[in-house]
């Protein structure tokens, strides 16, 4: 069996792509390609579909992949061991987010301290964050609300309150103070979708409080909710965390129970001792 074969697999299944497959293992992407192709055709298999717009696995290349990810996670965590007391000149650290505000300090802190790492950031939900994650596609991972597992280490970064995003002409944008929950009562609303953070955290605080607003749109990004109450569709809600500088709305805090989110610095417990996943956490503390 040839490993280089493997190899190349294993990194255009990480990956999607073989043009990011050739990045990742520093080769071009036709010897990316030469290697599948022989795999495939060695032992009479299809491992990949090739589409127009991506690669993905066939059945047989899934299971494959299962395997790859396990063989070349432990080749990594044995080269990282290795270079253990190397002063972290080079190398690479995969991060998952679930926004970017967190993260982009504690990447710069990071390339300003060893220059030569190099970060590959994946943004996505709470959910898409955690199972990177758990699935070896991130070493580290910044989670939000995260309940406590076996096998998951964490470190406590801050908190944030779940802020009401209105129009900057609203009556309530003159409230920097504040405003209670209970004003949201039946009051139009446009709020991401069930399974945000901020969301969810916002359901259960007014579920508590017997608070109904009326949600007019769900919406699949932060971005989106900002547009759609700039162009006065209805109130939204965002994290104190994720407050941009808009001139077209205002973020006014929600005072009340439930309303506080706590934001985490993860990584597999088997993995926090290598030493550039050290770094990192400690750059966070």
């Amino acid at each position: 069996m040839n490993l280089f074969q493997l190899r190349a697999f294993d990194a255009v299944a990480r990956e999607g792509s073989f043009t990011r497959a050739a990045a990742r293992l520093f080769i071009s992407q036709p010897a990316v390609t030469g290697h599948i192709k022989a795999l495939e055709e060695h032992y009479q298999i299809a491992l990949l579909r090739r589409t127009a717009r991506r690669v993905e696995l066939t059945e047989e290349g899934a299971r494959l992949a299962a395997i790859t990810r396990s063989i070349f996670g432990l080749v990594d965590e044995a080269q990282a061991l290795l270079e253990a007391n190397r002063q972290l000149l080079t190398g690479r650290l995969e991060v998952a987010a679930d926004g970017p505000h967190l993260v982009m300090p504690m990447i710069a802190s990071l390339r300003a301290r060893y220059p030569g790492i190099t970060v590959n950031l994946r943004l996505g939900n709470a959910q898409e964050t955690l199972a990177a994650l758990l699935s070896e596609h991130a070493d580290v991972a910044v989670l939000t609300e995260v309940e406590p597992r076996a096998g998951l280490h964490v470190q406590s970064l801050n908190e944030s309150r779940i802020c009401a995003l209105v129009p900057a002409s609203h009556p309530w944008a003159a409230q920097p103070e504040g405003i209670r929950l209970a004003q949201l009562h039946e009051v139009i609303m446009v709020l991401r979708e069930p399974g945000s953070i901020t969301r969810r955290t916002f359901d259960n605080a007014c579920q508590a409080a017997q608070v109904v607003p009326k949600v007019l749109l769900e919406l699949d990004s932060r971005e989106a909710v900002t547009e759609a109450v700039a162009a006065e569709l209805g109130v939204g809600v965002v994290s104190s965390m994720e407050v941009s500088p808009d001139p077209r709305v205002r973020a006014i805090p929600l005072q009340g129970d439930g309303l506080l989110n706590r934001h985490l610095l993860g990584c597999l417990e088997r993995r926090r001792s290598l030493r550039l996943i050290q770094a990192f956490f400690e750059l966070a503390a």
